[in-house]
């Protein structure tokens, strides 16, 4: 951690009158949608200067990056979805020991020494399954990579795990073996 991080985290309790623990549970009991909002809450209600109030905020965002929390959160009002992206994840595991799966913010990216897929809760009823299958032509149900643009090629749209088929499973091993 950068020395004068550390120092604001130690000065904190003198300076705010809490602690950085403290302050990240006060914030756990509001829902701010941005972090400018939970600044202006610190600064107003609690005369925290802007400098801690900032640094208070996005610790707090911090610890929220966990890759179980990103997951949960791409789920959200999503849930019936979450067996498809379960399934998807246990197919590819099935490959090899060097299947990495990155959660971030809006998909999971599923990696080996490259990018070879990424899942996406695209809307309430549908994960996109983004594959990398380079020079492999698009059919009805293979499509353009569409919204992954130059990320993937190829876009393939799953509403039903009944989806999760013997092609789907040999379109995702092609890209696994391609990210080599």
């Amino acid at each position: 951690m950068d020395k004068a991080l550390q120092t604001m985290i130690d000065n904190m309790p003198e300076k705010t009158g809490k602690s950085l623990t403290e302050w990240k549970l006060l914030l756990k009991t509001k829902s701010f949608t941005k972090h400018s909002e939970a600044v202006n809450f610190l600064k107003k209600e609690h005369e925290v200067t802007h400098g801690f109030a900032n640094t208070i905020v996005s610790l707090s965002k911090e610890e929220n990056k966990t890759p179980s929390n990103l997951v949960e959160n791409q789920y959200k009002g999503k849930e019936n979805l979450l067996s498809i992206y379960e399934n998807l994840i246990s197919i590819v595991k099935d490959f090899g020991e060097d299947v990495k799966v990155v959660p971030k913010k809006t998909e999971v990216s599923l990696d080996r020494k490259k990018k070879f897929a990424v899942i996406k809760p695209a809307t309430k009823t549908r994960i996109d399954l983004g594959l990398k299958l380079k020079g492999k032509p698009t059919s009805e149900r293979l499509e353009n990579s569409g919204p992954f643009g130059t990320m993937c090629t190829h876009r393939v749209r799953i509403t039903d795990i009944s989806q999760l088929d013997k092609e789907l499973k040999e379109w995702l091993k092609e890209a696994y073996k391609k990210a080599e």
